[in-house]
């Protein structure tokens, strides 16, 4: 484990609040939520070393770390853009024009699904199902989702991004 990987104090009275939600030999479904922390912490992605780092903590083998966050979409294997744009691509998102919105992202940042643009701010990720068809097309930006999608509403939401406008959390 590199030294410098360690979680700020504040951090890590949060892990221990969530480890002690479980009994005594469960501390490993902790996981999910000390790897949401983790990733927010250590620059939006889960290196091998931070992995180790929840394993050692969780006292677990690091391939069952590797297993979850491999797993799980919402867990980022490389480094992300600050602003993570992940636009629905399932059914009803679809059906209201998702493939427009995520062409138009894709030719508005020169980039193709999974890439960061060229500033480093934006990583554009086609989602499976966000759980909001009502409001399709839409995207989750952060924690907040972007809801009945234009190409307009996408070039506002780009520029509000440059401008450091818009909330993640």
């Amino acid at each position: 484990m590199s030294e410098n990987i360690v979680f700020k104090p504040e951090t890590l009275e949060q892990v221990h609040k969530i480890i002690a939600r479980y009994p005594e030999g469960k501390q490993k479904s902790a996981l999910i939520p000390i790897l949401h922390l983790a990733q927010k912490e250590f620059g939006g992605w889960l290196a091998v070393p931070v992995m180790d780092y929840v394993a050692e903590i969780l006292n677990i083998k690091p391939i069952e770390v590797y297993e979850v966050a491999t797993f799980y979409t919402m867990f980022n294997m490389k480094p992300m853009g600050k602003y993570v744009l992940e636009v629905c691509q399932t059914g009803p998102c679809m059906l209201n024009g998702s493939h427009d919105i995520i062409n138009h992202i894709k030719e508005t940042l020169n980039i193709k699904n999974g890439e960061t643009s060229a500033d480093g701010l934006f990583t554009l990720k086609t989602a499976e199902c966000l759980g909001a068809c009502g409001y399709a097309p839409m995207m989750q930006l952060g924690k907040f989702y972007h809801e009945h999608l234009t190409k307009e509403k996408v070039n506002e939401i780009l520029e509000l991004c440059r401008q450091g406008q818009i909330a993640l959390d």
